[in-house]
Protein backbone atom coordinates (compact mmCIF):
# COMPACT_ATOMS: atom_id res chain seq x y z
CA UNK A 1 0.00 0.00 0.00
CA UNK A 2 1.00 3.62 -0.61
CA UNK A 3 -0.09 5.67 2.44
CA UNK A 4 -1.61 8.93 1.17
CA UNK A 5 0.43 11.16 3.47
CA UNK A 6 -0.27 14.27 1.39
CA UNK A 7 -3.68 14.40 3.14
CA UNK A 8 -2.40 13.75 6.64
CA UNK A 9 -4.56 15.56 9.19
CA UNK A 10 -7.14 16.54 6.59
CA UNK A 11 -10.76 15.52 6.24
CA UNK A 12 -11.55 13.76 2.95
CA UNK A 13 -14.84 12.51 1.54
CA UNK A 14 -14.94 9.51 -0.79
CA UNK A 15 -17.64 7.97 -2.94
CA UNK A 16 -17.47 4.52 -4.52
CA UNK A 17 -16.56 1.54 -2.37
CA UNK A 18 -15.70 -1.16 -4.84
CA UNK A 19 -12.31 -2.84 -4.68
CA UNK A 20 -10.28 0.22 -5.72
CA UNK A 21 -12.45 2.55 -3.62
CA UNK A 22 -11.82 0.57 -0.44
CA UNK A 23 -8.11 0.40 -1.28
CA UNK A 24 -8.03 4.17 -1.76
CA UNK A 25 -9.89 4.84 1.47
CA UNK A 26 -7.48 2.61 3.40
CA UNK A 27 -4.49 4.37 1.81
CA UNK A 28 -5.89 7.73 2.93
CA UNK A 29 -6.49 6.46 6.44
CA UNK A 30 -3.02 4.92 6.56
CA UNK A 31 -1.61 8.30 5.54
CA UNK A 32 -3.37 10.07 8.39
CA UNK A 33 -6.49 11.44 6.70
CA UNK A 34 -9.91 11.55 8.34
CA UNK A 35 -12.07 9.77 5.76
CA UNK A 36 -15.85 9.73 5.41
CA UNK A 37 -16.99 7.34 2.68
CA UNK A 38 -20.24 6.30 1.02
CA UNK A 39 -21.68 4.21 -1.79
CA UNK A 40 -25.17 3.75 -3.21
CA UNK A 41 -24.78 -0.02 -2.71
CA UNK A 42 -25.51 -1.05 0.92
CA UNK A 43 -23.37 -4.19 0.55
CA UNK A 44 -20.36 -2.07 -0.41
CA UNK A 45 -20.94 0.21 2.57
CA UNK A 46 -21.09 -2.82 4.85
CA UNK A 47 -17.84 -4.22 3.45
CA UNK A 48 -16.12 -0.88 3.99
CA UNK A 49 -17.36 -0.66 7.55
CA UNK A 50 -16.10 -4.16 8.24
CA UNK A 51 -12.53 -3.08 7.45
CA UNK A 52 -12.66 0.03 9.61
CA UNK A 53 -13.67 2.71 7.12
CA UNK A 54 -16.04 5.31 8.54
CA UNK A 55 -19.18 5.52 6.41
CA UNK A 56 -22.13 7.90 6.30
CA UNK A 57 -24.52 9.20 3.67
CA UNK A 58 -22.67 12.17 2.17
CA UNK A 59 -25.95 13.99 1.55
CA UNK A 60 -25.93 14.95 5.22
CA UNK A 61 -22.22 15.75 5.49
CA UNK A 62 -20.73 19.20 6.16
CA UNK A 63 -18.90 19.61 2.83
CA UNK A 64 -17.24 22.83 3.98
CA UNK A 65 -15.00 20.71 6.22
CA UNK A 66 -13.60 18.53 3.39
CA UNK A 67 -10.20 19.28 1.89
CA UNK A 68 -10.88 16.98 -1.06
CA UNK A 69 -13.46 14.64 -2.52
CA UNK A 70 -12.17 11.34 -3.96
CA UNK A 71 -14.49 9.91 -6.60
CA UNK A 72 -14.50 6.42 -8.04
CA UNK A 73 -13.74 6.53 -11.79
CA UNK A 74 -16.88 4.48 -12.43
CA UNK A 75 -19.10 7.34 -11.22
CA UNK A 76 -20.16 10.08 -13.71
CA UNK A 77 -18.21 13.32 -13.33
CA UNK A 78 -19.82 15.23 -16.22
CA UNK A 79 -22.05 13.09 -18.47
CA UNK A 80 -24.82 12.10 -18.83
CA UNK A 81 -25.08 14.33 -15.78
CA UNK A 82 -22.82 14.83 -12.77
CA UNK A 83 -23.39 12.46 -9.86
CA UNK A 84 -25.11 14.06 -6.88
CA UNK A 85 -21.88 13.93 -4.88
CA UNK A 86 -20.12 15.90 -7.63
CA UNK A 87 -22.77 18.61 -7.39
CA UNK A 88 -22.32 18.79 -3.62
CA UNK A 89 -18.52 18.99 -3.92
CA UNK A 90 -18.65 21.69 -6.57
CA UNK A 91 -21.22 23.64 -4.58
CA UNK A 92 -18.78 23.79 -1.67
CA UNK A 93 -15.67 24.39 -3.77
CA UNK A 94 -14.16 21.04 -2.81
CA UNK A 95 -11.47 19.64 -5.09
CA UNK A 96 -12.57 16.45 -6.92
CA UNK A 97 -9.83 13.88 -7.56
CA UNK A 98 -9.28 10.14 -8.01
CA UNK A 99 -6.79 7.47 -7.02
CA UNK A 100 -4.36 8.22 -9.86
CA UNK A 101 -4.09 11.78 -8.58
CA UNK A 102 -3.32 10.48 -5.10
CA UNK A 103 -0.57 8.31 -6.55
CA UNK A 104 0.93 11.24 -8.47
CA UNK A 105 1.03 13.39 -5.33
CA UNK A 106 2.68 10.67 -3.26
CA UNK A 107 5.28 10.07 -5.98
CA UNK A 108 6.13 13.76 -6.05
CA UNK A 109 6.33 13.78 -2.25
CA UNK A 110 8.44 10.64 -1.82
CA UNK A 111 10.41 10.00 -5.02
CA UNK A 112 9.75 12.44 -7.87
CA UNK A 113 12.50 10.80 -9.94
CA UNK A 114 10.88 7.34 -9.78
CA UNK A 115 10.33 6.32 -13.44
CA UNK A 116 6.59 6.52 -14.18
CA UNK A 117 5.09 5.28 -17.44
CA UNK A 118 1.38 6.06 -17.87
CA UNK A 119 -0.50 4.49 -20.78
CA UNK A 120 -3.86 5.31 -22.31
CA UNK A 121 -5.73 4.97 -25.60
CA UNK A 122 -9.02 3.59 -26.83
CA UNK A 123 -7.55 0.21 -27.76
CA UNK A 124 -4.45 -1.73 -26.77
CA UNK A 125 -3.65 -0.05 -23.47
CA UNK A 126 -3.87 -3.21 -21.35
CA UNK A 127 -1.56 -5.17 -23.64
CA UNK A 128 0.88 -2.26 -23.87
CA UNK A 129 0.88 -1.83 -20.09
CA UNK A 130 1.48 -5.53 -19.48
CA UNK A 131 4.15 -5.68 -22.19
CA UNK A 132 5.99 -2.62 -20.86
CA UNK A 133 5.97 -3.97 -17.31
CA UNK A 134 7.12 -7.38 -18.55
CA UNK A 135 10.07 -5.89 -20.43
CA UNK A 136 11.13 -3.88 -17.38
CA UNK A 137 10.79 -6.87 -15.03
CA UNK A 138 12.64 -9.20 -17.38
CA UNK A 139 15.46 -6.64 -17.49
CA UNK A 140 15.72 -6.83 -13.70
CA UNK A 141 14.09 -3.51 -12.88
CA UNK A 142 12.02 -3.09 -9.71
CA UNK A 143 8.62 -2.79 -11.42
CA UNK A 144 5.11 -2.08 -10.20
CA UNK A 145 2.09 -2.40 -12.54
CA UNK A 146 -1.46 -1.32 -11.82
CA UNK A 147 -4.16 1.28 -12.31
CA UNK A 148 -6.86 0.23 -14.76
CA UNK A 149 -5.21 -3.21 -15.00
CA UNK A 150 -4.53 -5.65 -12.19
CA UNK A 151 -3.92 -3.91 -8.87
CA UNK A 152 -5.49 -0.65 -7.75
CA UNK A 153 -2.76 1.98 -7.96
CA UNK A 154 -2.73 2.78 -4.23
CA UNK A 155 -2.06 -0.88 -3.40
CA UNK A 156 1.31 -0.77 -5.18
CA UNK A 157 4.54 -0.51 -3.19
CA UNK A 158 5.48 3.02 -2.10
CA UNK A 159 7.57 5.15 -4.49
CA UNK A 160 11.36 4.85 -4.33
CA UNK A 161 13.86 6.48 -6.70
CA UNK A 162 14.67 3.28 -8.62
CA UNK A 163 11.18 1.77 -8.53
CA UNK A 164 9.48 1.79 -11.94
CA UNK A 165 5.73 2.30 -12.24
CA UNK A 166 3.69 1.24 -15.26
CA UNK A 167 0.11 2.46 -14.89
CA UNK A 168 -2.81 1.96 -17.25
CA UNK A 169 -5.15 4.96 -17.18
CA UNK A 170 -8.72 5.06 -18.42
CA UNK A 171 -10.27 8.33 -19.54
CA UNK A 172 -12.30 8.34 -16.34
CA UNK A 173 -9.13 8.14 -14.24
CA UNK A 174 -7.35 10.85 -16.23
CA UNK A 175 -10.36 13.12 -15.77
CA UNK A 176 -9.78 12.88 -12.00
CA UNK A 177 -5.98 13.36 -12.13
CA UNK A 178 -5.27 17.05 -12.82
CA UNK A 179 -1.56 16.85 -11.95
CA UNK A 180 -0.68 13.63 -13.76
CA UNK A 181 2.98 13.93 -14.75
CA UNK A 182 4.53 10.69 -16.02
CA UNK A 183 8.12 10.34 -17.14
CA UNK A 184 6.72 8.82 -20.33
CA UNK A 185 3.08 9.32 -21.24
CA UNK A 186 1.70 7.00 -23.93
CA UNK A 187 -1.38 7.75 -26.05
CA UNK A 188 -1.92 4.85 -28.43
CA UNK A 189 -4.98 5.81 -30.46
CA UNK A 190 -8.39 7.43 -30.32
CA UNK A 191 -11.70 6.20 -31.71
CA UNK A 192 -15.21 7.04 -30.46
CA UNK A 193 -15.74 5.36 -27.09
CA UNK A 194 -17.45 6.09 -23.76
CA UNK A 195 -19.26 9.04 -25.31
CA UNK A 196 -22.14 8.40 -22.92
CA UNK A 197 -19.73 9.52 -20.19
CA UNK A 198 -17.89 12.26 -22.06
CA UNK A 199 -20.56 13.78 -24.29
CA UNK A 200 -18.54 14.41 -27.44
CA UNK A 201 -15.52 12.96 -29.17
CA UNK A 202 -13.80 16.32 -28.74
CA UNK A 203 -14.23 16.16 -24.96
CA UNK A 204 -13.09 12.52 -24.84
CA UNK A 205 -9.96 13.38 -26.85
CA UNK A 206 -9.20 16.41 -24.68
CA UNK A 207 -9.23 14.23 -21.56
CA UNK A 208 -6.86 11.69 -23.12
CA UNK A 209 -4.59 14.54 -24.19
CA UNK A 210 -4.06 15.58 -20.57
CA UNK A 211 -2.01 12.47 -19.86
CA UNK A 212 0.56 13.18 -22.56
CA UNK A 213 0.42 16.97 -22.09
CA UNK A 214 1.64 16.55 -18.52
CA UNK A 215 4.38 14.06 -19.35
CA UNK A 216 8.11 14.64 -19.62
CA UNK A 217 8.04 12.79 -22.95
CA UNK A 218 4.82 12.24 -24.91
CA UNK A 219 4.72 9.02 -26.95
CA UNK A 220 1.81 9.26 -29.37
CA UNK A 221 0.43 6.92 -32.02
CA UNK A 222 -0.27 9.10 -35.04
CA UNK A 223 -2.30 6.71 -37.20
CA UNK A 224 -5.58 8.50 -36.45
CA UNK A 225 -6.29 12.17 -37.00
CA UNK A 226 -7.18 12.91 -33.37
CA UNK A 227 -3.82 11.71 -32.07
CA UNK A 228 -1.90 13.25 -34.95
CA UNK A 229 -3.41 16.63 -34.08
CA UNK A 230 -2.54 16.17 -30.41
CA UNK A 231 1.08 15.35 -31.31
CA UNK A 232 1.33 18.45 -33.50
CA UNK A 233 -0.26 20.65 -30.86
CA UNK A 234 2.06 19.48 -28.08
CA UNK A 235 5.12 19.85 -30.28
CA UNK A 236 4.14 23.42 -31.14
CA UNK A 237 3.82 24.06 -27.40
CA UNK A 238 7.44 22.98 -26.93
CA UNK A 239 6.80 19.54 -25.46
CA UNK A 240 9.01 16.55 -26.25
CA UNK A 241 6.99 14.31 -28.57
CA UNK A 242 7.86 10.87 -29.94
CA UNK A 243 5.55 9.73 -32.73
CA UNK A 244 4.85 6.06 -33.43
CA UNK A 245 3.07 4.48 -36.40
CA UNK A 246 2.06 0.92 -37.13
CA UNK A 247 1.34 1.77 -40.79
CA UNK A 248 3.56 4.47 -42.24
CA UNK A 249 7.29 5.28 -42.29
CA UNK A 250 8.00 8.40 -40.28
CA UNK A 251 10.71 10.98 -40.74
CA UNK A 252 11.27 11.04 -36.98
CA UNK A 253 9.96 8.55 -34.44
CA UNK A 254 9.29 4.81 -34.42
CA UNK A 255 7.34 2.79 -36.97
CA UNK A 256 6.63 -0.78 -38.00
CA UNK A 257 7.98 -2.20 -41.24
CA UNK A 258 6.36 -5.61 -41.32
CA UNK A 259 7.64 -7.35 -38.20
CA UNK A 260 10.57 -4.96 -37.83
CA UNK A 261 10.39 -2.07 -35.37
CA UNK A 262 12.24 0.88 -36.85
CA UNK A 263 13.62 4.15 -35.55
CA UNK A 264 13.67 7.19 -37.81
CA UNK A 265 15.99 10.14 -37.15
CA UNK A 266 15.74 12.91 -39.73
CA UNK A 267 14.75 10.37 -42.37
CA UNK A 268 17.52 7.85 -41.56
CA UNK A 269 16.23 4.43 -40.50
CA UNK A 270 17.57 1.71 -38.21
CA UNK A 271 15.99 -1.40 -36.72
CA UNK A 272 15.59 -1.37 -32.94
CA UNK A 273 13.72 -4.68 -32.49
CA UNK A 274 11.74 -7.33 -34.34
CA UNK A 275 8.54 -9.34 -33.75
CA UNK A 276 9.15 -12.19 -36.19
CA UNK A 277 8.23 -15.49 -34.53
CA UNK A 278 6.69 -13.90 -31.42
CA UNK A 279 3.24 -15.47 -31.41
CA UNK A 280 1.91 -13.33 -28.56
CA UNK A 281 2.60 -10.15 -30.59
CA UNK A 282 1.11 -11.03 -33.97
CA UNK A 283 -0.70 -8.41 -35.96
CA UNK A 284 -0.40 -4.76 -36.85
CA UNK A 285 -2.14 -3.69 -33.65
CA UNK A 286 0.50 -5.48 -31.57
CA UNK A 287 3.23 -3.79 -33.59
CA UNK A 288 1.84 -0.50 -32.29
CA UNK A 289 1.74 -1.85 -28.74
CA UNK A 290 5.36 -3.03 -29.06
CA UNK A 291 6.51 0.29 -30.53
CA UNK A 292 4.97 2.18 -27.62
CA UNK A 293 6.47 -0.19 -25.05
CA UNK A 294 9.90 0.01 -26.67
CA UNK A 295 9.81 3.80 -26.84
CA UNK A 296 8.77 4.04 -23.18
CA UNK A 297 11.44 1.58 -22.04
CA UNK A 298 14.13 3.45 -23.99
CA UNK A 299 12.98 6.64 -22.30
CA UNK A 300 13.58 5.16 -18.83
CA UNK A 301 17.01 3.80 -19.72
CA UNK A 302 16.73 0.25 -21.06
CA UNK A 303 19.07 -1.08 -23.72
CA UNK A 304 17.87 -2.47 -27.04
CA UNK A 305 18.96 -6.00 -26.12
CA UNK A 306 16.89 -5.90 -22.94
CA UNK A 307 13.86 -4.75 -24.92
CA UNK A 308 14.22 -7.50 -27.53
CA UNK A 309 14.57 -10.14 -24.83
CA UNK A 310 11.42 -8.88 -23.12
CA UNK A 311 9.44 -8.88 -26.36
CA UNK A 312 10.43 -12.47 -27.09
CA UNK A 313 9.43 -13.75 -23.64
CA UNK A 314 6.09 -11.88 -23.41
CA UNK A 315 3.30 -14.41 -22.79
CA UNK A 316 0.47 -12.12 -23.86
CA UNK A 317 -2.71 -11.33 -21.97
CA UNK A 318 -5.40 -13.86 -21.23
CA UNK A 319 -8.40 -13.62 -23.56
CA UNK A 320 -6.65 -11.20 -25.95
CA UNK A 321 -5.35 -13.22 -28.91
CA UNK A 322 -4.11 -15.72 -26.34
CA UNK A 323 -2.52 -18.79 -27.88
CA UNK A 324 -3.88 -21.64 -25.76
CA UNK A 325 -2.90 -24.78 -27.65
CA UNK A 326 -1.60 -26.39 -30.82
CA UNK A 327 -2.12 -29.70 -32.58
CA UNK A 328 0.09 -30.09 -35.62
CA UNK A 329 -0.69 -27.24 -37.99
CA UNK A 330 -3.76 -26.13 -36.00
CA UNK A 331 -3.40 -23.23 -33.54
CA UNK A 332 -6.13 -22.45 -30.98
CA UNK A 333 -6.50 -18.76 -30.10
CA UNK A 334 -8.66 -17.29 -27.34
CA UNK A 335 -9.76 -13.74 -28.15
CA UNK A 336 -12.81 -13.74 -25.88
CA UNK A 337 -12.19 -10.08 -24.94
CA UNK A 338 -13.36 -9.14 -28.45
CA UNK A 339 -16.90 -8.20 -27.45
CA UNK A 340 -17.74 -6.14 -30.55
CA UNK A 341 -16.78 -6.00 -34.20
CA UNK A 342 -14.04 -3.39 -33.78
CA UNK A 343 -12.42 -5.49 -31.05
CA UNK A 344 -12.55 -8.63 -33.24
CA UNK A 345 -10.87 -6.94 -36.21
CA UNK A 346 -7.26 -7.19 -34.95
CA UNK A 347 -7.42 -10.98 -34.57
CA UNK A 348 -9.14 -11.47 -37.91
CA UNK A 349 -6.45 -9.35 -39.55
CA UNK A 350 -3.64 -11.37 -37.96
CA UNK A 351 -4.28 -14.82 -39.44
CA UNK A 352 -4.67 -16.02 -43.01
CA UNK A 353 -6.77 -19.18 -42.59
CA UNK A 354 -9.38 -18.89 -39.85
CA UNK A 355 -11.98 -21.23 -38.42
CA UNK A 356 -13.95 -18.52 -36.66
CA UNK A 357 -16.12 -19.00 -33.59
CA UNK A 358 -18.37 -15.96 -33.25
CA UNK A 359 -21.59 -14.96 -31.55
CA UNK A 360 -23.14 -14.36 -28.18
CA UNK A 361 -25.20 -11.37 -27.12
CA UNK A 362 -25.06 -9.10 -30.20
CA UNK A 363 -23.89 -5.50 -30.22
CA UNK A 364 -25.23 -2.76 -32.47
CA UNK A 365 -23.90 -3.07 -36.02
CA UNK A 366 -23.25 -6.80 -35.78
CA UNK A 367 -20.36 -8.09 -37.89
CA UNK A 368 -20.98 -6.04 -41.03
CA UNK A 369 -17.84 -3.91 -40.29
CA UNK A 370 -15.77 -7.12 -40.54
CA UNK A 371 -16.77 -7.92 -44.11
CA UNK A 372 -13.31 -7.03 -45.39
CA UNK A 373 -11.89 -9.97 -43.42
CA UNK A 374 -14.35 -12.55 -44.75
CA UNK A 375 -11.87 -13.89 -47.36
CA UNK A 376 -9.62 -15.01 -44.47
CA UNK A 377 -12.39 -17.12 -42.91
CA UNK A 378 -12.46 -20.75 -44.01
CA UNK A 379 -15.64 -21.36 -42.03
CA UNK A 380 -17.62 -19.71 -39.25
CA UNK A 381 -19.17 -21.44 -36.24
CA UNK A 382 -21.97 -19.35 -34.80
CA UNK A 383 -23.12 -19.48 -31.19
CA UNK A 384 -25.60 -17.75 -28.93
CA UNK A 385 -28.33 -15.23 -29.64
CA UNK A 386 -26.42 -13.56 -32.46
CA UNK A 387 -26.23 -16.70 -34.63
CA UNK A 388 -29.25 -15.97 -36.88
CA UNK A 389 -28.23 -12.36 -37.53
CA UNK A 390 -24.60 -13.28 -38.12
CA UNK A 391 -25.57 -16.04 -40.54
CA UNK A 392 -27.60 -13.53 -42.55
CA UNK A 393 -24.58 -11.21 -42.76
CA UNK A 394 -22.23 -14.02 -43.79
CA UNK A 395 -24.73 -15.20 -46.42
CA UNK A 396 -22.92 -16.89 -49.27
CA UNK A 397 -19.64 -15.08 -48.63
CA UNK A 398 -18.44 -17.45 -45.88
CA UNK A 399 -19.34 -21.09 -45.18
CA UNK A 400 -20.92 -21.35 -41.75
CA UNK A 401 -22.79 -23.54 -39.35
CA UNK A 402 -24.96 -22.62 -36.41
CA UNK A 403 -23.20 -24.55 -33.66
CA UNK A 404 -25.31 -23.16 -30.83
CA UNK A 405 -22.87 -23.82 -27.98
CA UNK A 406 -19.20 -23.00 -27.58
CA UNK A 407 -18.33 -26.63 -26.85
CA UNK A 408 -19.88 -27.79 -30.13
CA UNK A 409 -18.21 -24.95 -32.03
CA UNK A 410 -14.75 -25.85 -30.71
CA UNK A 411 -15.24 -29.53 -31.51
CA UNK A 412 -16.43 -28.89 -35.07
CA UNK A 413 -13.90 -26.17 -35.82
CA UNK A 414 -11.02 -28.33 -34.58
CA UNK A 415 -12.17 -31.23 -36.76
CA UNK A 416 -12.46 -29.07 -39.87
CA UNK A 417 -9.16 -27.26 -39.27
CA UNK A 418 -7.36 -30.58 -38.86
CA UNK A 419 -8.41 -31.51 -42.37
CA UNK A 420 -7.17 -28.23 -43.88
CA UNK A 421 -4.02 -28.89 -45.90
CA UNK A 422 -3.29 -25.30 -46.90
CA UNK A 423 -0.85 -24.48 -44.05
CA UNK A 424 -1.42 -23.12 -40.55
CA UNK A 425 -5.10 -23.14 -39.63
CA UNK A 426 -6.36 -21.14 -36.66
CA UNK A 427 -9.36 -22.03 -34.54
CA UNK A 428 -10.21 -18.55 -33.32
CA UNK A 429 -12.69 -17.52 -30.65
CA UNK A 430 -13.21 -13.83 -31.38
CA UNK A 431 -16.93 -13.50 -30.71
CA UNK A 432 -17.67 -9.87 -31.67
CA UNK A 433 -20.38 -10.14 -29.01
CA UNK A 434 -20.95 -9.81 -25.31
CA UNK A 435 -20.98 -13.08 -23.38
CA UNK A 436 -23.99 -12.59 -21.15
CA UNK A 437 -26.43 -14.83 -23.03
CA UNK A 438 -24.41 -17.95 -22.17
CA UNK A 439 -21.59 -16.90 -19.80
CA UNK A 440 -21.12 -14.65 -16.76
CA UNK A 441 -18.43 -12.60 -18.51
CA UNK A 442 -15.84 -12.77 -21.26
CA UNK A 443 -13.28 -14.30 -18.88
CA UNK A 444 -15.51 -17.28 -18.14
CA UNK A 445 -16.20 -17.66 -21.87
CA UNK A 446 -12.49 -17.59 -22.66
CA UNK A 447 -11.71 -20.13 -19.96
CA UNK A 448 -14.41 -22.42 -21.37
CA UNK A 449 -12.77 -22.15 -24.79
CA UNK A 450 -9.33 -22.91 -23.33
CA UNK A 451 -10.64 -25.97 -21.51
CA UNK A 452 -12.51 -27.25 -24.56
CA UNK A 453 -9.51 -26.75 -26.85
CA UNK A 454 -6.91 -28.31 -24.56
CA UNK A 455 -9.22 -31.27 -23.84
CA UNK A 456 -9.02 -32.32 -27.50
CA UNK A 457 -6.83 -35.37 -27.93
CA UNK A 458 -3.35 -34.39 -29.08
CA UNK A 459 -3.59 -30.66 -28.35
CA UNK A 460 -0.51 -29.37 -26.54
CA UNK A 461 -1.26 -26.43 -24.22
CA UNK A 462 0.72 -23.25 -24.79
CA UNK A 463 1.86 -21.04 -21.95
CA UNK A 464 0.95 -22.04 -18.42
CA UNK A 465 2.26 -18.70 -17.09
CA UNK A 466 -1.07 -17.32 -15.93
Amino acid sequence: MIPAASFSGKRVSLFGLGGSGIATARALIEGGADVLAWDDNPDSVAKAGAVGITTADLRGADWARFSAFVLSPGVPLTHPKPHWTVELARGSGVEIIGDIELFCRERMLLAPAAPFIAITGTNGKSTTTALTAHILKSAGRDTQMGGNIGRAVMTLDPPQPERHYVVECSSYQIDLAPSINPTAGVLLNLTPDHLDRHGTMQHYASIKERLVAGSETAIIGVDDSWCAQIADRLERAGRQVIRISKRLPLTDGYFADGTNLMEAVHGRYSRIAFLEGIGSLRGQHNAQNALAAAAACLKVGLELGEIQSGLESFPGLAHRMEQVGRKGHVLFVNDSKATNADAAAPALSSFARIYWIAGGLPKEGGIEPLRGFFPRIAKAYLIGEAAPAFSATLGEAVPYEISGTLAAAVEHAARDAAGDSSGEAVVLLSPACASFDQFKNFEVRGEAFRQAATAIDGVKPIGGTR
